[in-house]
């Protein structure tokens, strides 16, 4: 009985958190417009433009996943406390197990939407393209970026995204030297904005027979998959173009045509790539949507006047500059050293286990802009 009291005062202390979040959903107005979506659908000529009718679906899919979800979080709490009350009248000890299990699950869901609700940024809902780079220390780096680029794709799969990649460059020894791969997904760069910085690990080498102490940094850009055509103005004279040939994973013409495309953007020193499409002219589409994106971000953070502030915060992928460390040795533990979040559960992190990390994030971000 203990057990169903502790319970119960457990979950009725959900009770104003979830009504406070189906309010700044604004359920009713999602419930207007699913209903407008669904009219539209049903008009004749609504699939006569694909792009715009997509993106139509895409929004319809996710109103209705938000509404869905928020609905099936009050019939669980519903659903909870009558089974705290069935567990009081048959005092049955089996039941407490259940019920249990039901809490647990309707907490890690309310979590999730709870934390969705602080992805308000103007491109959140989008997909995100990551670029992680090598930092000094040659082997140990590279290996260090292939272990990251596991990591993301492992979380990706977690979430049930899709990861495309769009450039794809081998360590000389091991690992990677630099990846771009895109993640889609709703909220994939909502989520993964928090990623974006230089990740520091510490380890006992396996490159090393000595067996030392090694650190390993590797820097992460992220920038959103931003669709529209964005109104930034680039000068062709800023531009330097090159063609490679495609290599490592992603490529659709291995080692046969020079069809990969690098773009720097002298002023800024911006580098973009991509070789994971069927031809030059598609690669060159995709570098410069991906150029805009970055210079659309980079001019939000800054004046535009000096470089400095077109570049925004550039950090060199070294000491002291890390927002998170992995240690392996002399002891376990990751910690994110903007939010301090942390955990000694290494394995799990390296293996997709993120939402810690993101959440804590998304929660310390959003503290910080209502202080302000």
């Amino acid at each position: 009985m203990v057990e169903l009291d502790q319970m119960k005062t457990e979950i009725l202390s959900y009770e104003t958190s979830l009504a406070e979040v189906r309010d700044s959903l604004d359920l009713e107005n999602k419930v207007k417009r699913i209903e407008e979506l669904e009219m539209e659908m049903e008009a004749p000529g609504f699939w006569d433009d694909p792009d715009k009718s997509n993106v139509k679906m895409k929004e319809l899919k996710n109103l209705k996943d938000t509404v869905g979800q928020c609905d099936k979080l009050s019939t669980q709490y519903d659903d909870i406390l009558t089974l705290i009350e069935m567990g009081y009248e048959e005092e049955d000890a089996d039941m407490a197990a259940e019920i249990r299990g039901e809490l647990d699950e309707f907490i890690a869901e309310f979590e999730e939407l709870r934390i969705g609700t602080l992805l308000s940024g103007e491109y959140d809902k989008t997909n995100a393209i990551l670029k992680l780079n090598a930092g000094a220390g040659g082997t140990e780096s590279c290996d260090w970026a292939g272990m990251l680029y596991r990591m993301y794709t492992r979380w990706a799969e977690r979430k049930g995204f899709a990861v495309e990649v769009l450039d794809y460059l081998d360590g000389d020894e091991a690992g990677i030297k630099s990846v771009t791969f895109q993640v889609n997904g709703i909220n994939a760069y909502g989520y993964l904005k928090s990623e974006k910085g230089v990740h520091r690990l510490v380890r006992i080498s396996p490159f090393n027979a000595q067996g030392k102490r090694q650190t390993s940094f590797v820097s992460l850009d992220v920038m959103p998959d931003i669709e529209e055509d964005l109104d930034v103005d680039i000068d062709e004279k800023d531009l330097r173009i090159d063609t490679y040939r495609s290599s490592g994973a992603g490529g659709q013409h291995i080692n046969k045509t020079s069809s990969a495309i690098r773009i720097t953007h002298i002023p800024t020193g911006t580098v973009v790539q991509c070789q994971n499409e069927r031809s030059q002219f598609q690669n060159k589409d995709k570098a410069m949507q991906m150029l805009k994106a970055k210079l659309f971000l980079l001019k939000q953070e800054a004046n535009v006047e000096k470089l400095s502030d077109i570049r925004g915060e550039v950090k060199e992928i070294g000491w002291g500059n890390q927002i998170r460390s992995y240690v392996l040795q002399p002891y376990t533990m990751v910690k994110d050293h903007r939010t301090d979040v942390e955990t000694g559960n290494v394995d799990a992190v390296l293996d997709g286990a993120l939402d810690l990390f993101i959440n804590g994030y998304l929660k310390w971000i959003n503290t910080s802009e209502q202080a302000k």
